[in-house]
């Protein structure tokens, strides 16, 4: 993606089928035409879906698979959790996507979705959800991880 950075937010709806447009800032940042394919996975922390460019989600695979041991069984069932949860999705000529039924539950996601540029990912909320988010702390939490010196 180089100095290219997935920021701002954007509102949208998800059709009957589960579709839904991959907003054109986005598109464009990405350089997603037809057949651009990304992979979807929940977050691991909270509600909402997670979109990931194929170099961005094998950076952290990799970075995941170096701190993990083969010979461990609970690294390999994390392992195995963490990739069987993510499926690819691919653009098609109109920049529409498919989210996966099991996806739109995991994040209760119904009609609408908010897209949120996270600099490397895309997420996809809920708009109720993302908006219930506890935002009150965050120039408190800035401050202090900021201000922390560097090693």
């Amino acid at each position: 993606m180089g100095n290219n950075r997935l920021i701002g937010t954007v509102d949208a709806k998800v059709d009957m089928k589960g579709r839904v447009f991959l907003p054109a800032i986005f598109r464009r940042v990405l350089g997603a035409r037809e057949d651009y394919r990304l992979i979807l996975r929940k977050d691991i922390f909270e509600d909402c879906l997670v979109l990931y460019t194929e170099e961005e989600w094998y950076r952290r695979l990799d970075d995941l698979r170096s701190k993990l041991s083969v010979w461990n069984q609970k690294h390999q069932e994390l392992f195995r959790k963490y990739v069987a949860d993510a499926d690819w999705i691919v653009l098609d000529s109109s920049g529409r996507f498919l989210i996966p039924k099991r996806y739109l539950k995991m994040a209760s996601i119904e009609q609408e979705v908010t897209f949120v540029g996270m600099d490397d990912t895309i997420e996809i909320w809920n708009p109720r959800k993302l908006l219930s988010e506890n935002t009150d702390s965050v120039g408190k939490e800035l401050e202090s991880i900021m201000n922390q010196p560097t090693l």
